[in-house]
């Protein structure tokens, strides 16, 4: 790791807190509009986040913490509009895939030097952690989680079908084995198999992108060559499309449908990601809630190597902050007081990331953990690029107009490798 020196001022603000700062934070997750400040009681994404930084704004002396506006759908939109305008948040919240794309542009601050003086351990974070934070031997965040797509399992619905041994779903092993499993659950019980979002974000891009790298495969290499028009593609897009032709899943359904979806007992699988444990578990415990009966579920190997898509959330600094020293220590008592809640963060779902809080029995207790503790062994991402954003763009119009449209997987494929090229190459 890289050590910078800091600023005596910036030192002196860190030890004092003696300047009153309000530090804006730009982040995602969702609205909550009654968080409040108890971090161990809130439920979901949105409120969880939010009761942290309402805690930090309520405990941090000195210190106001102001939640901008955000939206997940065009977030960083919003974030390049702001660096752009020269207004960026002074703390935001960005996934582990854009850090190359940001740091690259030189818009995130380099902290390593400044993280233990704000009472913040690099040692305690995972070596995975520390990666996730860290280009061309810098350090341009604080990382908070893992997060990775799961199955989610009505377990009522498996029990009906035949496929639940000794209290565990029974899960594919094979594209053939997830079609029969499908039949066998729509025959039981009139119900879909799978409910994904396959016709708004990219999780379908997500889906395709494990099945891929469960033949060794990836989109796209190191040395920039895009990869997409090949038979493990097919292979991954065609164990999902068999599903769609036989009327075993909807591809139509949205985020919000899908979820909806589960929920309402019309699913035996949700793919979706750790975030939503600890709502689906609030969820299931109520009466009027049509799930009851609910598992957490790895994602299972249908071809030859276990893998899922995985990335983590981090909070980054912007550089041109470290230019106003009481701001930017501000910023930086933020950061800290977010990490020393891994914890509280971790009961969405999310994996953790210092290691105190994974060794921890208080960690290893939280609801279904123990149900997808395979997870972290599987996790799998494409190589880093500049472009992921754009491709993953690429990705998800292709692939949608492959299941919604009827664009054949041939020349989605190819379209889909020209475009990527194009993009790598710039």
């Amino acid at each position: 790791m890289r050590h910078l020196i800091i600023g005596a001022a910036a030192a002196a603000t860190l030890a004092t807190g003696a300047m009153a700062q309000e530090v804006t934070l730009g982040r995602f997750f969702g609205a909550c509009e009654d968080a409040g400040t108890d971090t161990k009681t809130s439920t979901g994404e949105a409120c969880i986040i939010q009761s942290i930084i309402n805690a930090a704004s309520a405990e941090i002396d000195g210190v106001t913490v102001t939640t901008l506006p955000t939206d997940w759908g065009n977030y960083y939109d919003q974030i390049k509009a702001s660096y752009a305008g020269g207004t960026p948040p002074d703390v935001h919240v960005m996934h582990r895939h854009r850090v190359p794309e940001f740091a690259g542009l030189g818009a995130l601050a380099e902290i390593s030097g400044d993280l233990e003086a704000a009472g913040i351990d690099p040692a305690d974070w995972s070596e995975n952690a520390l990666a996730a934070v860290s280009y061309n031997g810098g350090v341009y965040g604080v990382p908070m989680d893992f997060h990775a797509n799961l199955w989610h399992v009505n377990m009522d619905l498996m029990e009906a079908a035949g496929l639940v041994e000794n209290g565990a779903p029974v899960l594919p092993s094979s594209p053939a084995e997830l079609l029969a499993h499908a039949q066998q659950v729509k025959e039981a019980t009139g119900q879909n198999y799978l409910a994904a979002d396959f016709a708004q974000f990219p999780i379908g891009v997500r889906l395709v992108l494990a099945l891929m790298w469960q033949q060794d495969a990836n989109i796209f290499t190191e040395d920039g060559t895009a990869t997409i028009d090949n038979d493990a593609a097919r292979n991954a897009v065609t164990a999902i499309t068999q599903l769609f032709d036989a009327g075993l899943a909807d591809p139509q359904l949205n985020y919000a449908d899908s979820q909806q979806s589960f929920l309402n007992g019309e699913a035996a699988i949700l793919v979706n990601g750790t975030w939503v444990v600890d709502f689906y578990t609030a969820e299931a415990a109520k009466e009027e809630v049509g799930l009851d009966n609910y598992y957490v579920a790895d994602f299972p190997t249908l071809f030859d190597t276990g893998a899922t898509w995985a990335d983590s959330h981090m909070w980054a600094v912007p550089a041109s902050l470290k230019s106003d020293a009481d701001k930017y220590a501000a910023a930086l008592k933020v950061l800290a007081f977010i990490n020393d809640h891994n914890i509280d963060w971790a009961r969405t779902g999310h994996m953790a990331v210092r290691k105190s809080v994974l060794d921890s029995d208080e960690y290893a207790n939280l609801p279904h953990r123990s149900e997808y503790t395979g997870t972290a062994a599987i996790a799998r991402d494409t190589p880093p690029s500049e472009r992921y954003g754009a491709i993953q763009d690429v990705l998800n119009r292709e692939l949608q107009a492959i299941w919604l449209t009827g664009k054949s997987v041939d020349d989605a494929l190819a379209d889909a490798e020209i475009e990527v090229q194009d993009l790598l190459d710039r």
